[in-house]
């Protein structure tokens, strides 16, 4: 439960040692650049923005080269190979890739280039093929497309719409024009189109233009040859084209080996981009910059140490001004460091407030094993998660493996509450016992607790009693930050009187017999009643009379303190949201004693059991699936609004510290 203390970090170092003190810092990634001083007569900034957007640039030339080789040179990985995270590389093997790096960057631009050319010849088939299947139709006109008739005569070549006869084609045209002497052919003819051919004297040329007009006519595609010649050229062109952007893809392919120099290069200028970025911010005379940001306290001492046995500089550690907000770190054990993510979806802690992360993984395993609460589902997660750590655990990215650990600890509790309550894929102990092996009905797993699904108000009880522990720990710990900021009324008026009032309540409502029987537990002794009542008043009393105590109007301080007093209401709606508990709980089970009945509708036989193992395969891949998004949604809620509500508001800044943040290698320490 720990928020790493921040401190402020100055550095003020010689021009010339500015590039090795910033590649130093890089690698190290513990400091947070944040600049407070301003411009003056002595030290001023650097624009490079030029350069920083050409590195930039460079980078996303490198990846648009890992993109085209992925499309068309795709890498043969893994299923799990994305879990291996980033390579580690070496000072030396660094240094010689970024000598290359240049050559890399053209070597990306003949990538892009390349893929440009295959995509202009591929998409010259298309268009050939178009022009091809235009001409079809006329493969029986014998004379070039383009004739356009002798010193004496027009010739007109092109379509109709519609499907017209020879003696359909005159009569129509005939309706439109006087002009008689005229010869028409008809090349072919189908119900979208008629392909014809007409002769007419020149001094009739414009009056039979005309009448084709008003017919809809339109001329073929032009060439200078007749379309069988020139449908054999297209199919000598496409041969052609297909050749070439076969060739084209090859060289495109021969870059695959390339594959590694692209993606250094990539992290190379992305990193060389941040610097830059940061070189910007700095404040630097002709011969001195100076430096200061956010560092993590525990590692203050080794950096300034290191900085100045390094480089002729000068290093100061100072505390956070009290009006700053230090960037927020979180570090935490083993068991709660998984849940780091969950925190920071949420928000990150604001200046004086705990790391809720400690407590909320106190009860986030448990919510999310009470709402899967299948032992087999459980065992399935927390062995896959578990080879998947012992096998890429080494060299997985950080928030990766958290992920990875999360699960494994929510597979734990999960089978720990599948055996409680006794459920191993649903009931598919029972069902294989008795519809395979001739048990009886007796056979199946027994539960070490009891079973919700015959005894749900029993569970719905266990799941207030979660509920009222979960709440009264966030209000403890709201408590324990006000005592920490010395704030020991606040902490009577807002947590103490609320604890009063609520036990009250619910050891009232438990001396009521009708209550007790509902919940179904032993009813308290009737004599509590009294000093319940009692302690009830005075707890109301004193929230009505401290719930607004910022106002100096007593008016509005007693109507802001009814209205805290109505938040009562609240207790009791955040209460019955752990209802859901049981809802998520019986709707697992329940699903998968579903599948297992369909699964053994086949009979005892060889097909039945096969019928058995396909449904109970599928049903029960499927509900761990949907169940287990379901677990993970719902508790993160639980976390978030009932737990989190109680105490933390939330607002702190991430720690983002000056890093190689790099894509497909990270460099050692020591570079």
């Amino acid at each position: 439960m720990s928020v790493v203390p921040m401190k402020r970090i100055s550095v003020a170092a010689l021009k010339r040692d500015r590039k090795a003190v910033l590649e130093y810092l890089q690698v190290l990634g513990v400091v947070q650049i944040s600049i407070r001083g301003k411009e003056d007569d002595i030290f001023a900034k650097t624009d490079m923005s030029k350069s920083q957007q050409m590195f930039l640039k460079n980078s996303e030339k490198a990846e648009d080269a890992l993109a085209v080789l992925k499309r068309y040179a795709p890498e043969k990985t893994g299923l799990l190979s994305s879990l291996e995270g980033r390579k580690v590389l070496s000072r030396e093997t660094f240094e010689e890739q970024a000598d290359k790096s240049a050559e890399t960057i053209r070597l990306c631009g003949d990538i892009v280039n390349a893929e440009k050319e295959y995509a202009d010849l591929v998409s010259r088939i298309p268009k050939l093929e178009d022009q091809k299947k235009a001409l079809e139709p006329w493969v029986r006109y014998d004379l070039p497309m383009d004739l356009a008739g002798t010193r004496t005569t027009a010739v007109f070549t092109g379509t109709l719409q519609g499907e017209y006869t020879l003696e359909t084609l005159l009569t129509q045209f005939r309706k439109l024009s006087d002009v008689e002497a005229v010869e028409a052919e008809i090349i072919s003819a189908d119900a979208t189109q008629t392909c014809i051919f007409l002769v007419c004297r020149k001094q009739d040329q414009a009056a039979v233009r005309e009448a084709l007009r008003r017919m809809n006519f339109a001329s073929p595609p032009v060439a200078d040859m007749n379309p069988s010649q020139r449908m054999k050229e297209i199919d000598i062109e496409i041969a052609d084209v297909q050749k070439q952007s076969a060739e084209a893809l090859e060289n495109i392919r021969s870059y695959a080996g390339a594959r590694a120099d692209i993606r250094f290069a990539s992290d190379y200028f992305t990193v060389r981009a941040e610097k830059y970025g940061v070189i910007s911010q700095l404040l630097q005379s002709r011969r001195v910059f100076f430096l200061e940001g956010f560092i993590p306290e525990e590692a203050a001492g080794s950096v300034a140490e290191g900085l100045e046995s390094r480089f002729d500089c000068a290093v100061e550690i100072l505390n956070p001004g009290k009006k700053e907000k230090p960037p927020v770190l979180l570090k935490n054990n083993g068991f709660s460091a998984p849940l780091e993510g969950v925190t920071e979806s949420y928000s990150l802690p604001g200046k004086k407030e705990i790391d809720p992360t400690f407590l909320s993984s106190l009860f986030y395993y448990i919510l999310f094993g009470i709402m899967l609460s299948d032992a087999g589902y459980g065992i399935l997660m927390f062995a896959a998660t578990g080879i998947i750590l012992l096998k890429f655990g080494k060299t997985m990215e950080d928030g990766m493996k958290k992920t990875m650990r999360m699960f494994f600890l929510c597979g734990i509790a999960t089978t720990f509450w599948g055996f409680m309550f006794g459920s191993f894929f649903g009931d598919a102990v029972a069902v294989v016992g008795q519809n395979f092996l001739g048990k009886g009905p007796e056979f199946g797993l027994k539960p070490l607790w009891f079973a919700p699904l015959d005894e749900p108000m029993r569970m719905l009880t266990f799941c207030f009693i979660i509920a009222l522990i979960h709440m009264f720990v966030g209000l403890g710990a709201k408590a324990y930050m006000q005592i920490k900021q010395k704030k020991y009324l606040d902490m009577v008026y807002d947590v103490l009187l609320w604890y009063a009032l609520l036990i009250s309540c619910i050891v009232f409502l438990l001396t009521v017999p009708t209550m007790a029987e509902m919940l179904s537990v032993s009813p308290l002794k009737a004599s509590l009643q009294k000093p319940m009542i009692v302690l009830m008043i005075i707890s109301a009393v004193g929230i009505i009379l401290t719930g607004g105590r910022e106002s100096k109007n007593w008016v509005k301080r007693i109507l802001k303190g009814l209205y805290a007093l109505y938040g009562i209401s609240g207790w009791l709606s955040d209460i019955l949201s752990y209802s859901r508990l049981l809802a998520l709980g019986l709707a697992t089970g329940v699903i998968a004693q579903v599948f297992n009945s369909m699964g053994s509708m086949g009979g005892k036989g060889v097909p039945g059991v096969i019928m058995f193992i396909a449904v109970f395969l599928v049903g029960n891949v499927l509900n761990l699936a949907i169940n287990a998004l379901g677990a993970y949604v719902h508790t993160n809620r639980l976390t978030y609004v009932e737990f989190f509500g109680k105490f933390y508001d939330g607002g702190g800044k991430k720690f983002r510290p000056f890093a190689a943040n790099t894509k497909y290698y990270k460099f050692k320490e020591e570079m």
